[in-house]
This record gives structure tokens, C-alpha cells and sequence, in this order.
């Protein structure tokens, strides 16, 4: 009787263990850290499809899209602060889509933004880019460089990063867009190949949406080896990808 109530007794506190470990690892999720990886090359070349980065939740505070699944348990943000041109942002657009996004967050509320020739305009000012050598870059921002014209915009707020543009498209050219209050309007560093703010459509992020600021990247692969192709994998991986992209 002794034994089976000392091998209960171990049972138990394996269980509770457990259990606190995901209460931890929840509670880091919903206020610190989560992980994201990038399913798509809307933001080529700051982010490439295969890295995965981790997002902050504290900078913008928090909603109900901070908790998993996003349950409707609240409304607005708890601690909420205003986000800052230039940021690169996972949000949801809340409504019936259920998706994560992530883009580059370019017209705060009450902006005026417009794409004239493929130059970014906010507020009537047109925001600084030059044109950079795509032999300059990194190896893996050269290969998906490619057929691109590379440019670097620069914010008036300091923030810089790269730009692709595959030429003169339909989207270089946009109407006036006024940023409601409570919505942000996001695009991709792939100019020519992002479904974002510049399409009725997609719209602006709402401020509830905004899940946390993306930081740094822990971990890239180049999809060069399936999961069962274990011998490969070493190869696979992007080594000079782990590093924080917003300070490039």
C-alpha cells in the first residue's frame, strides 16, 4: 500500500509540473514573447520565407488578439500604446479573418499616404529612398534581389530598411489615403508583390489587431530539405539570418 501511494504520489507531482510549465509558457506567450514564422514573401527582403522570428507583445499593449486564438473576452487594449512608422508589425484584421499578417507599418492615424511612381509620399513629403547595388547586400538578400530594383527608405523618424521594385505596375500609383483614427496602414518591403493597405480589400490594421513588434530572428531555413531529409539540414540553415532585422 505504501509503494502504490509513494508511485501516486510521483504521478501527481509530474502532472502539476507540467501543468505549471504551460501556465509559464502561456503567460510568456500572452505578455512577452511568441514566436512567428514567415509564410510568404510580402516583406523580401527584410524577411525571407523561412525565418522565424520572435514578436514583443508589451510595446502596443494588449487585446484580446494578444491571448491564443484571439477569444472575444475583452475589447480595446489594456496598457495600449501608439505604434511608430517604420515598425514591423503581426497583426489580424479582425472581422471573419482569423490570419496573422505581417508588414511594415507606414501611415499612423490622420496620415495622408500615397504611392506616386513608386516613390512613398506620407503627409505630402515625399520619404527619402536611394538606390542601392544589389552586390552590396547580404547572399541571401542578393539571391531574392534577383530581377528587383533594391532601394533603401529612410523615415523621417530615422528608421531604415530595404525596398524591392520590379518596375512600373498598376500599384506604383495610388489615390490619397487618409488613415482613420484607430487604424494604421501597412505594406510590404516587396512593393510589387504584397497584398496590403493599398487594396480596398485588405484595409488598415486595426489598433486592437496589433499583436506584438517583431524583433528578432532565432531561427532560418531555405526549404532546401524536407523534414525527413535529416542529413540536409545542417545545410539548410540560414546562420547569418539570427539576428534582430529591425536594425538593419
Amino acid at each position: 500500500m505504501a509503494r502504490r501511494s509513494k508511485d501516486s504520489g510521483g504521478a501527481g507531482e509530474t502532472i502539476r509540473t507540467l501543468i505549471y510549465a504551460v501556465g509559464i509558457a502561456l503567460v510568456i506567450r500572452t505578455l512577452a514573447f511568441e514566436p512567428f514564422s514567415v509564410p510568404s514573401e510580402s516583406m523580401l527582403p527584410t524577411l525571407l520565407v523561412g525565418d522565424y522570428f520572435f514578436i514583443s507583445k508589451w510595446p502596443y499593449g494588449y487585446s484580446r488578439y494578444s491571448l491564443p486564438f484571439g477569444p472575444p473576452v475583452f475589447s480595446g487594449r489594456i496598457l495600449g500604446n501608439q505604434p511608430e512608422r517604420g515598425d514591423v508589425i503581426v497583426f489580424q484584421r479582425g472581422g471573419d479573418d482569423p490570419a496573422d499578417y505581417v508588414k511594415r507599418l507606414i501611415g499612423l492615424p490622420g496620415d495622408r499616404v500615397q504611392m506616386r511612381g513608386g516613390a512613398l509620399w506620407v503627409n505630402d513629403e515625399e520619404i527619402k529612398r536611394e538606390r542601392v547595388e544589389p552586390a552590396t547586400l547580404a547572399r541571401n538578400e542578393q539571391e531574392v534581389a534577383r530581377g528587383h530594383i533594391v532601394y533603401r527608405e529612410t523615415m523621417p523618424n530615422g528608421v531604415s530598411y530595404l525596398t524591392l521594385d520590379r518596375g512600373s505596375l498598376p500599384q506604383d500609383t495610388t489615390q490619397v489615403y487618409v488613415v482613420p483614427e484607430g487604424r494604421y496602414f501597412m505594406m510590404g518591403d516587396n512593393r510589387d508583390n504584397s497584398h496590403d493597405s493599398r487594396f480596398p480589400d485588405f484595409g488598415m490594421a486595426p489598433f486592437e489587431g496589433l499583436e506584438g513588434r517583431a524583433g528578432l530572428i532565432f531561427f532560418s531555413v531555405d526549404g532546401s530539405a524536407h523534414i525527413w531529409e535529416i542529413w540536409k539540414w545542417p545545410w539548410s540553415i540560414r546562420i547569418g539570418r539570427m539576428s534582430d532585422f529591425n536594425t538593419l
